[in-house]
């Protein structure tokens, strides 16, 4: 998509790169915020910003947290950024290239908490998506657990978790595991996120796990191993058919997030306001590619290496 067209066309997308965001999906968290104040909390010290890159919800935890006009207590605040991806660097927060599935990540999450939990969590993470619905809800739903299993072994009791999720037809059974360890499950959806796209973000406040289970990551460890005594399955082996009896579904609570004076995401405008359309103009990104996959591509062509076969 061309970037004239796209900049009149998302007025989001514009508006992240006005203000330095690096992604439009900034604005998400952002509403997020304005609804449920998880980052006005005066004791929040310690976050994690898991699947980062690029860096946009890092950026906005990092002007959160470390306010200009505020230094109290800011050598105590950390924000620990993690990604298979290499990120740029952003104000007061630690990147890290790393897989969120190892213990070996937990260990270097912890050791630069000074082996003190975290108070937020957070992962706007996302598969590569096919088209394919039930194929893509699956690969989210799996790349969101995975995030959990790290989550419970940092989160302090009492935390927020935030994480992107696909809504779909079985969406439900992601709600009711999540019920056994947090103590309110809501559905939101930010005015800044497409109103076409399945994507929602599922808030869960209060993190309270079960006291007799102790989380332990690792890789040789399946999901359904690691949340053993969290009665996340409840389906007894047997031979036998036992008597089928229909379970009632859990379904959280479904929030929309931003005010009705915000921007709709799916709208053109065309007549915008005397402030905004006399700037309108082509904008650079505000952090180019750190390792974009076209990179070797562009020097071998540089070089004449890069010929079309016939």
């Amino acid at each position: 998509m061309g970037k004239g067209s796209k900049d009149k066309r998302d007025l989001y997308y514009r508006k992240a790169k006005e203000q330095g965001y690096r992604a439009r999906s900034a604005f998400k968290l952002l509403q997020l915020n304005d609804q449920f104040h998880f980052l006005d909390d005066p004791n929040l010290k310690r976050v994690v910003d898991l699947c980062a890159a690029p860096g946009s919800w890092s950026q906005v935890l990092s002007r959160k947290l470390f306010d200009e006009n505020i230094d109290t207590d800011s050598e105590e605040k950390k924000i620990v950024a993690v990604d298979l991806q290499p990120m740029s660097p952003i104000p007061h927060v630690t990147t890290l290239q790393a897989d969120i599935t190892h213990p070996k990540t937990l260990a270097r999450i912890l050791d630069l908490f000074g082996n003190e939990k975290a108070d937020f969590v957070c992962s706007d993470g996302a598969p590569d998506v096919t088209g394919l619905h039930d194929l893509d809800e699956y690969v989210q739903q799996q790349l969101i657990m995975s995030a959990l299993q790290l989550t419970t072994c940092i989160l302090k009791k009492g935390g927020v978790f935030v994480a992107k999720i696909f809504r779909g037809r079985d969406i439900d059974m992601l709600y009711s595991q999540l019920g056994y360890l947090f103590d309110k499950i809501v559905c939101a959806k930010p005015r800044s996120s497409r109103g076409t796209s399945l994507e929602a973000f599922i808030v869960c406040l209060g993190y309270n796990p079960p006291s007799s289970w102790i989380p332990k990551l690792d890789v040789n460890t399946s999901v359904d191993e690691f949340f053993q005594g969290c009665s996340f399955n409840r389906l007894v082996i047997s031979d036998k058919l036992s008597h089928w009896n229909e379970e009632e579904r859990s379904i959280a609570e479904f929030m929309a997030c931003g005010s009705l004076e915000s921007f709709d995401s799916d709208a053109t405008y065309h007549d915008l306001p005397s402030s905004i359309a006399n700037t309108i103009s082509s904008l650079d990104p505000v952090q180019g590619p750190t390792n974009p996959p076209y990179k070797k591509a562009l020097e071998l062509k540089r070089s004449g290496k890069l010929t079309r076969s016939v």
